[in-house]
Parts: structure tokens; sequence; C-alpha cells
């Protein structure tokens, strides 16, 4: 006799059958989603079928359906068609919906079709944890990450490697047009039909890149993905590219929730005054600190966010390029705010001359013509063997100086922000398996992504108070 724990019997029936409640602890997290999606009002929050017509097949409650995603997305399950198959065998997903079991159809068109409710319930869950304090005193950080789209890297064209294929696929016509005319010399080899349909392939072929070039031409970002059209070829790390879209992000720096999101097809660079007003909006309130990388900074974004009210932590950098010209870095001219006036490597005084506008920058010139006429080292400073070197400072440069020394003073900040907002992006790329989005089109990838950062919330909240004093809050 074995020594260890048994098993019931598979095919012993009982006489009192259990509940399939009792299958499901007090504290199940799955608790808090039934909890959470049966006080919402999801006819005022845009879902369609809330008040379905009496005639026809009666279809699935929006809340059903809503109950089923949010699980699917916080146990990182998110095709249509593995959701079908955990309501058939997952005990969780019986309890939650009632053993509903809607096919992989009908929950794939539930998500297409109801985007707008569901960016809405994202936003009530971030307004419940407003609700709840969790942003009292806190900075919010803001960073934007790649994440991996349907459209594969092959089937994205920029005008170089249209062009690159052109060349290719013409030396390729030529190589066989000169293989058919040494067969025809030949008498014994006279098969030709394998030499003639490859070059007919290669013709349509050199005629569909000749197409695709001029689309590519055309387009405002000169690329086309042909899988995704939305998607674009982005640096991610290590300086590889990939053709995937850039997330946006504020997350609060003291429990790390995501309070705004946004799925763009661009850098981040001019990104951040939009979603720190975002952040503002849905806080209510104008004075709030924002940290972001160096990426993030344009003098302009800065300065808008400013006049927002916002105090803004970006640091700066220097897009000169003078290093590698080999020539002294704006940083060595010294600037004297008393006098309003440049000090130059050589220790020449640099005054203001006038006033310039560059690239919608209202900028105020500093000049030296006689000093950098006379100067020893003036190799060093400009490579122009008639002008003098100038400097040029923004009208409103205080302001981005006042902000770096402020940064200078906190190095403490810049930690912060990656501690804070590079723990979202981990945790959802790893629910998603390090891989991609699902569907195509930045609209529909959107509501992918209110999916992510609705589970992402609740996980943390849940973390934070745990789930039977989240649902206390919630039914309060």
């Amino acid at each position: 006799m074995s020594h260890h724990i048994k098993g019931q019997p598979r095919h012993q029936s009982t006489l009192f059958p259990e509940a399939i409640d009792d299958f499901v602890t007090e504290d199940n997290p799955v608790r808090v989603i039934d909890i959470f999606v049966d006080h919402l009002d999801l006819l005022d929050l845009g879902f369609e079928t809330v008040n379905p017509k009496l005639t026809g097949r009666p279809g699935y409650h929006p809340s059903t359906m809503l109950k089923l995603y949010i699980y699917g997305y916080l146990n990182r399950i998110q095709s249509s068609r593995r959701l079908e198959k955990e309501s058939h065998r997952n005990v969780e997903l019986m309890w939650l919906l009632e053993r509903l079991r809607p096919d992989f159809k009908t929950i794939a068109n539930f998500r297409k079709d109801n985007g707008k409710g569901i960016k809405n319930v994202c936003r009530k869950f971030v307004e419940l944890c407003r609700q709840l304090n969790m942003f009292e005193d806190s900075a919010f950080a803001i960073d934007g990450s790649k994440f991996k789209a349907v459209n594969n890297k092959s089937k994205n064209y920029t005008p170089a490697k249209v062009q690159a294929h052109i060349e290719r696929t013409e030396k390729s016509i030529q190589q066989y047009l000169s293989q058919m005319d040494t067969k025809d010399g030949d008498e014994k080899n006279i098969d030709t039909t394998i030499s003639t349909s490859k070059l007919a392939w290669l013709e349509q072929r050199l005629i569909e890149l000749k197409a695709l070039e001029i689309q590519v031409n055309e387009h405002p970002d000169k690329q086309v993905s042909q899988t995704d059209p939305d998607a674009r070829l982005m640096k991610t790390q290590h300086m590889e590219r990939q053709v995937c879209y850039n997330v946006q992000s504020a997350v609060d720096t003291k429990h790390h929730l995501i309070i705004e999101h946004d799925v763009t097809m661009t850098t981040d660079r001019g990104q951040l005054t939009s979603v720190a007003a975002q952040v503002q909006k849905t806080l209510g309130k104008k004075d709030i600190t924002i940290i972001a990388d160096k990426g993030y900074f344009s003098r302009i974004d800065i300065k808008a966010t400013q006049d927002l009210g916002m105090t803004a932590n970006v640091p700066q950098t220097d897009t000169s390029g003078s290093e590698k010209k080999g020539i002294f870095n704006k940083s060595l001219f010294k600037y004297d705010k008393d006098q309003d006036l440049y000090i130059c490597p050589a220790g020449e005084e640099l005054p203001y001359q006038r006033d310039v506008t560059e690239r919608g920058l209202e900028q105020k010139v500093y000049v030296n013509f006689y000093a950098c006429r006379d100067c020893s080292i003036r190799d060093k400073c400009t490579k122009s063997l008639k002008e003098p070197r100038k400097m040029r400072r923004w009208v409103h440069e205080d302001e981005i100086d006042a902000m770096q020394q402020r940064l200078d003073d906190n190095p403490e900040i810049s930690v912060v922000r990656k501690q804070t907002v590079e723990h979202p992006f981990g945790t959802i790329k790893m629910w998603m398996g390090a891989t991609h989005f699902l569907m195509k089109r930045r609209k529909n990838v959107s509501i992918e992504m209110n999916l992510h950062v609705l589970a992402y919330n609740l996980k943390r909240m849940m973390t934070i108070m745990g789930t039977t004093g989240l649902m206390e809050a919630i039914r309060q």
C-alpha cells in the first residue's frame, strides 16, 4: 500500500455537488474584477448592446465580455482563441462568466467594436485611484517604450531599401537574359521554360517595386509598412531597428500607477507637453512635477509645460556637433547673467549684438569680431576663415538653466525616474510574452494598450491595498 495522498475517483458521483463558488476563495483577484465591472455604468461609458433589441438571437452582455478580457490581460491571455479555450477549462473563468463560453470570433469582435468603452473603463479606474488619494504628493515620470507591431521588418520599405531591391531585381533580369541568349546559341539545350517563367516573375516584381517606390517617396514619413500601415521603423535597444509603436506613459513616483498613456508613431521628442497636459486634466490641478529623460529635451516643449504651471525636470542635451568638428563646445563658453555676455575659452568677452529668429526660436546673438580676428586659438574655436565664432542664446534660456541647475543639485531625480517608469513597461511586456501587439492599425493597438494599462493598474492596486481592501473601496 502506497503511503501517499490519494485523490477522489474520477467517476464517483456525489449526493450534493459542490458549488463552483467553493472553488474561488474570498481573496481571489477574480472577485475584484467581478465587483469592479458590476459597479460600472457600461451604457454611459460607451459600450454597445447594453440594451439589445428584442428581436434576433440574444447576445452576451458587455459586462461578461469585459470581465473575460480583464481576466485575460491580468493572466497573460490576450488571444481570443486562447480566451475561448480557457473559458472551457478554467474554474476561475467558469465562476466569473457564470459558465458562459463565448466563441473566439465573438470575443475578438467585442474588443474591436468597443474601443471607446474600454478606454473609458481604463480612465474610470484611474479616477478611482485618484479618489483614493493615490496620487497625492507625487511627481510623474514620463517616458516612451517601443512595442513591436504585427508588421515584420521585411514588409517595411524606405526609399533606400526600395532602391536596393530595384537594383537587385534589374541585375537578376540582366543575368537571366544573358543565360537565355547563351541557351539560344546552344542547340543541345532547348529547355528555356524555367528561365522564361522566372524572367516573367522578375519583370512583374520590378513593376511592383517601382510602384512601391512612388508610394514611399510620396509618404510624409518616407516609409511604408505593408502589413500594418500605421507602424513605423524605429530605433530600439542597442540601436537595433524594429517596426513598432512608441507608447507614451506618465507614471506616479509614489505607487507606480500609470495615470496617462498614448500610442504614438514618432519619437519621444515633442510628446512632453501633450502627455503632461493630460495628467493635469486627469488630476484636476496644474501645479505638478514631471520628470523625463534627455530624449524629451526640447526648449519649446519645456517652456510650454512651464507656462501651463508645471515644474519640468528634463536633462539638457547638446546637439551642436562641435566636438565632432574638432572645435570648442558651447559648454566651454560661460554666460555672465549680470553683464549679459559670454566669456570664451580664451578669456575674451562676447557682448550681445542683435536678435535673430531660427527654427521658430527667438535668439540673442553674442559676438566679438576684433577679439576673434586676433585670437591665437581661433582654429580651435571655428573652422571659418572669415566669420567669427558666434554664441546664440534663446530669450527664455534662463528657465532652462534654472531647470538644469535643479537637476544638478538633485542627482537622485534621474534615478527616481528610471525606477518609476521602467517598472510598468517591463511588467506589461512580460505579460505580452515579450512579443508584439495582436491587432493592426493605431486605433486597434490603442484598445490593446488600454486593456494592458487597466490590468496593470488593477494588479498594482491589489498589491497596495490587498484584494479585500480594494473590493471594499470599490463598494464604497
